[in-house]
């Protein structure tokens, strides 16, 4: 649901908890790359048309969507290649103290999260995460005085909560020095995620709160553990960050309302609850993670065959897109258990249909089921199971009549595939 120029709601549903999550806000700009500037914390997006574009396998962003699929990301965002300097600031309040030491919240992300962007971009993001202050921040007010609801917005409650933040840290904190900013926040401070989650993101918002002379424009709040009651969170509990941080770099959400029925366990952006996962290559490519050559583009009618090797592999041929219109098309790529990707329980071919024209939050991607109502091929917890078993195995076909698509697996070998595109 739209909430002005700058703002955009998002639903999460946490998987077998079935828990109704945050509602965050976002906002977006249009122009083209700002190129990168060490001092600025909205430098603009890395993936420009002359290195992703493959003639008209271009998704064109939608006019007014808020978090596009379209390419290139537009600037106001984070940088997602090169080094990325992520300022982490950990905060308490006089009603909820911060249990521990503030270094003990910060290990609960990382190194996981550095090396989870290391993995995901093929070495092509280097995360660094920095800690100028290394004790809680004592905010001015009780946390119940801000009046934090979920989703809102950068005003009134959160700007007010933001501007304490900043005023506090200001003294020991340079903000123009870095790209994002990491606000985490004591997990006492309000109900458990398993209740509500209000762990939210803004981003690409010029309208941000200002320290420094720059907006803090691209700005990720983590609250309660989200601990899925599998015993793994020391393992897995740092995936909300990763997923936060997508917005920073311009990734919508996956999830709709319903929960992550579109896209499943395929992407981080989905799901980012227990066991671990990646990124679909659309947004590889997007955030400039895949080259151009990696990509194959089946824009003309008749029949051609493309390769595809694993997403967890750097090499090779990662995705073969089929351009429906300016604002949409199906997208194929090969998923197997690797890299990020831990539940992969049904290695193969994975077919998903994207659009440049949805909002975020509104089903912007969604996964083709090679075996529908089958119940899915895993129990992991958190992990939507019916769309686990989702990839196209050699002799399947994928057939959309009405856009004259067909999609056949002809083989898989060694986790390569060959796929036979028909165009009418």
């Amino acid at each position: 649901m739209r909430r002005g120029p700058h703002r955009i709601r998002r639903i999460r549903r946490l998987g077998t908890l079935t828990a109704l999550t945050a509602l965050s806000f976002a906002a977006l700009t249009t122009a083209d790359e700002i190129p990168y500037a060490p001092n600025r914390t909205s430098a603009g997006p890395a993936a420009v048309p002359g290195r992703i574009g493959v003639g008209t396998c271009r998704l064109t962003p939608g006019p007014g969507v808020q978090m596009s699929e379209g390419t290139p990301t537009p600037p106001g965002y984070s940088r997602s290649t090169g080094e990325i300097r992520a300022l982490n600031l950990m905060i308490d309040f006089s009603d909820a103290v911060g249990e521990g030491k503030a270094l003990d919240r910060l290990a609960e992300f990382f190194p996981q999260t550095t090396d989870w962007f290391r993995t995901s971009s093929y070495g092509r993001l280097h995360y660094l995460p920095q800690t100028p202050v290394r004790d809680w921040l004592r905010m001015p007010l009780p946390f119940e005085e801000y009046a934090i609801e979920r989703g809102a917005p950068y005003d009134p409650a959160y700007r007010k909560l933001v501007d304490d933040v900043i005023a506090v840290a200001d003294p020991q904190v340079d903000f123009s020095a870095y790209d994002l900013v990491n606000v985490l926040v004591t997990p006492n401070a309000g109900p458990s995620a398993l209740d509500t989650v209000l762990s939210v993101t803004f981003s690409g918002n010029a309208e941000a709160p200002v320290a420094d002379g720059v907006p803090l424009a691209n700005t990720s709040f983590v609250y309660s553990r989200q601990d899925d009651g599998s015993g793994t969170h020391a393992e897995t509990g740092f995936r909300v960050l990763p997923h936060e941080n997508g917005h920073v770099f311009g990734l919508p959400d996956l999830y709709t309302a319903d929960g992550g029925g579109a896209v499943g366990h395929w992407d981080i952006m989905s799901e980012d609850w227990g066991v671990n996962n990646d990124l679909l290559a659309w947004h590889k490519w997007k955030l400039g993670w895949l080259d151009a050559q990696q990509i194959g583009c089946a824009s003309a009618p008749g029949s051609t065959t493309y390769t595809l090797t694993p997403l967890a592999r750097p090499d090779g041929p990662k995705m073969t897109y089929i351009p429906l219109s300016g604002n949409s098309g199906y997208a194929v790529e090969v998923r197997t258990r690797g890299g990020n990707d831990e539940a992969v329980c049904r290695p193969g071919v994975l077919i998903y249909r994207v659009h440049g024209d949805v909002d975020t939050g509104e089903g912007p991607v969604t996964v083709m089921d090679s075996q529908e109502d089958s119940g899915g091929c895993t129990r992991r917890p958190n992990v939507h199971a019916e769309l686990s078993d989702a990839p196209y195995q050699p002799g399947q076909t994928f057939t959309d009549k009405e856009n004259g698509v067909r999609i056949a697996v002809l083989s898989g070998r060694s986790g390569t595939y060959r796929i036979h595109v028909t165009r009418t």
